[in-house]
């Protein structure tokens, strides 16, 4: 299907990765290879059974410790990643706050710090409360326009 604009980045997220470790009925920590923050952020699987969070901590944030030690099998515990990587976009800084280029849609943005131009042929859009601060000016233009969600 056709868009309209830039074509988007094919690979903006990054699948979910996963780690294997083989247990060996007596070990309980393995070390996960990067940072979690919590258990919720992680899918752990032994031997095809996918297990409660109840059944390990991440203590360390590094570090996956389970609450009893894993049956014996060659790479028989899985450890899902399950946040995706995203990039981050950031706007320069000529476009923070202001609008340009053919309009800006802002969410939530509360309160306009600076004064604002919407130029005769922009469009604006703005989500939420909308707050001018004392002193700022907020001009549309003859033919220019502001919506307010």
């Amino acid at each position: 299907m056709p868009h309209i604009g830039n074509t988007p980045a094919t690979n903006f997220h990054s699948p979910p990765a996963v780690v294997r470790f083989s247990g060996d009925g007596s070990d309980t920590t393995f070390a996960l290879g990067r940072t979690v923050g919590a258990v919720q952020e992680i899918l752990v699987s032994v031997d095809g059974v996918v297990q409660d969070s109840a059944a390990y901590t991440i203590p360390d944030g590094t570090t996956l410790t389970f609450t009893a030690a894993p049956s014996s099998g060659t790479n028989n515990i899985f450890v899902y990643f399950l946040e995706l990587a995203a990039e981050s976009v950031t706007p320069a800084a000529e476009n923070k706050g202001n609008f340009k280029a053919g309009g800006l849609i802002r969410t939530n943005a509360q309160t306009l710090l600076n004064s604002v131009t919407i130029n005769a042929t922009e469009n604006a859009v703005m989500v939420g409360d909308v707050e001018v601060n004392s002193g700022v000016t907020l001009t549309i233009e003859n033919g220019g326009r502001l919506v307010i969600l």
